[in-house]
């Protein structure tokens, strides 16, 4: 962290037990979740209100990298589980836990990012040898099968037809795996 833990209290004391607890749950977020570069921590106390009177409230406030933040506010509940300062701690560091990981995965884009395939024109074509070349945009041939055309028919294919690709090495070398003729409309 690189500035120090901020601890605040109202209407409880924090011992050195709690503060040693606290310390260890904010050591367990950083090393699960990443950076932090600032952390507020702020419990308090039963209050004598008609509500929430005898419960416990802890509330935790994360800086991180790129001004984002995490922040862990009060609950509105009515649960007697946080009348126990352990629990309430726990709770709200759990739920820091889970904003930094629902975070963690917003800035590392969940979202998948596929390669574009290449694009070629078919070159030669053996309808009755059930093959043909590719001339790849970037200048090589690129041997295919009958079997490898999807989204359209082998024997629809003539010079000059536009494709995408895939390519992988094959026994005998270079070849496309997948042959997917492209629309009238496609980029030339």
């Amino acid at each position: 962290m690189e500035t120090p833990v901020e601890i605040d209290s109202h209407g409880v004391e924090i011992s050195p037990a709690l503060r040693e607890m606290l310390n260890e749950h904010l050591g367990e977020l950083e090393t699960r979740c990443g950076r932090i570069t600032s952390c507020r921590v702020v419990v308090t106390g039963p209050g004598q209100r008609h509500r929430t009177g005898g419960l416990y409230d802890v509330r935790i406030h994360l800086a991180l990298p790129n001004g984002r933040e995490v922040a862990v506010d009060h609950l509105d509940h009515g649960d007697e589980r946080y009348s126990d300062l352990h629990f309430a701690i726990n709770d709200a560091f759990k739920r820091a836990r889970r904003q930094l990981q629902d975070e963690a995965h917003k800035l590392q884009g969940e979202t998948k990012y596929h390669e574009p395939q290449p694009i070629g024109t078919v070159a030669r074509i053996d309808h009755a040898g059930d093959f043909g070349f590719i001339a790849a945009s970037y200048g090589r041939e690129i041997y295919f099968h009958r079997n490898s055309v999807v989204a359209g028919s082998f024997d629809d294919l003539e010079p000059g037809t536009r494709v995408s690709f895939v390519e992988e090495r094959g026994i005998k070398g270079d070849q496309a795996s997948t042959v997917k003729p492209l629309g009238k409309h496609a980029l030339r």
